[in-house]
């Protein structure tokens, strides 16, 4: 089988670890990979690899974005170059994961897609496919996806655009585009996501939730001693944080409020912080720039006490399964998937906005049996989240559509 996946990152951030890891099990099950990409990690692909655009593109959709709320109609020439290639290829079944990101042209895309008549599988990893603007419209309690975009309260947010309103435009427009794929199939890694796609204009898709897998034997309790002296947290008792890009929607905002409240015993760590965010930490936060460095990940989140994810607006976070991977207990806002990771023994729930009641489960968290609650968050992770069970999930549906 040639599966060829498109994706905006690849083997860098969440989803294009998910999209180089999914292509190095089609090749161990003896299948050919192809990735196109617009990002890429330090670490390359095991893949064969296709880039999509170039920076002056890059720059120019985001331009055509900004100005008239038109994302996902730049980058129209690497986009039938990108096209010619799949066909040279031909590929069995095509992955999509992200049409976003300043790097396809979704029409020029989906135009080829209903042509080609090859079955094709669309990772919704959050809102932006099936509303006019946005990725997330729960922080704003917008509902007016379901029947049709308008006025979009949430215009500044990514995909942002500083002037124009075209959320009933596009939300017309890819109700057009995004419908008409014959041989589609749409997976969501999240039960919650699941359950908006069936109230959204792609509800005549059959579905699959997928949940997201991590590598268990990279991610797993680890005794990194020096990582505390390296990093001064010395003794007290650590609270981390990771987010690939930190702002207010990650939850930023919410480590500095709960800063304010916590003993001085608990220290808070971020990682993924700019230069500016890192400058601008109070006393009781320490932060780093985003590493790449998995291992070093790892020991991070093995030598916290607790992984705590103010996350105002997600779909289903890698970051709280890693930090299960690892034995660390998850403390996260009831948002998006973001609960479906943890159940009773390994976290707690709290309601968005309650800055004490992170304090409280914090708190909480460290009143318990530290050895039995990382026991059951690591169970729980290779149980439920081990990449090789998750991302044979997704094998098994492109081997069942091409046969």
């Amino acid at each position: 089988m040639k599966l060829l996946q498109v994706s905006s990152t690849l083997n860098t951030s969440a989803i294009g670890r998910i999209a180089e890891e999914i292509g190095q099990m089609a090749m161990k099950r003896g299948h050919e990979s192809y990735v196109a990409y617009s990002d890429i990690g330090a670490g390359g692909s095991k893949s064969k690899i296709i880039k999509v655009g170039n920076k002056l593109d890059f720059y120019t959709h985001a331009f055509k974005t900004r100005v008239f709320d038109l994302h996902g109609y730049g980058s129209k020439s690497f986009t039938k170059k990108l096209i010619r290639k799949i066909e040279r290829i031909n590929p069995d079944v095509i992955g999509i994961h992200n049409v976003h990101g300043y790097y396809l042209n979704m029409r020029i895309l989906f135009d080829y897609l209903k042509a080609a008549n090859k079955p094709v599988v669309y990772t919704l990893h959050d809102c932006w496919s099936f509303t006019g603007h946005c990725c997330y419209f729960d922080f704003v309690g917008c509902d007016r996806w379901k029947t049709g975009c308008f006025d979009c309260p949430s215009k500044r947010a990514y995909p942002a655009s500083w002037f124009v309103d075209r959320s009933k435009e596009n939300y017309a427009e890819k109700k057009v585009i995004f419908n008409g794929v014959e041989n589609l199939t749409l997976v969501t890694p999240s039960d919650w996501l699941a359950k908006l796609v069936k109230q959204s204009f792609l509800s005549g898709y059959p579905l699959q939730v997928i949940n997201n897998g991590v590598n268990t034997d990279v991610f797993k309790p680890v005794n990194q001693p020096g990582v505390r002296e390296k990093y001064g947290i010395g003794n007290k008792k650590m609270i981390l944080g990771v987010a690939y890009i930190w702002s207010h929607r990650k939850g930023l905002d919410e480590f500095i409020k709960l800063s304010k409240l916590l003993p001085s015993e608990y220290l808070i760590f971020l990682v993924g912080l700019k230069t500016e965010q890192i400058n601008s930490l109070p006393d009781n936060i320490r932060g780093i720039a985003r590493t790449e460095n998995v291992e070093e990940l790892a020991g991070l989140y093995s030598n916290a006490d607790v992984f705590v994810n103010p996350t105002w607006q997600d779909n289903f976070p890698t970051t709280n399964i890693e930090a299960l991977a690892c034995g660390t207990p998850v403390i996260t806002y009831n948002t998006g998937g973001s609960p479906e990771a943890i159940d009773k023994l390994t976290g707690i729930v709290v309601e968005k906005g309650d800055i004490n009641g992170l304090k409280i489960a914090i708190e909480t968290i460290g009143s318990q049996d530290r050895k039995t609650i990382r026991k059951n968050c690591r169970e729980r992770a290779l149980k439920l989240f081990n990449k090789d069970d998750r991302f044979m999930d997704y094998l098994k549906l492109y081997e069942g559509l091409v046969k």
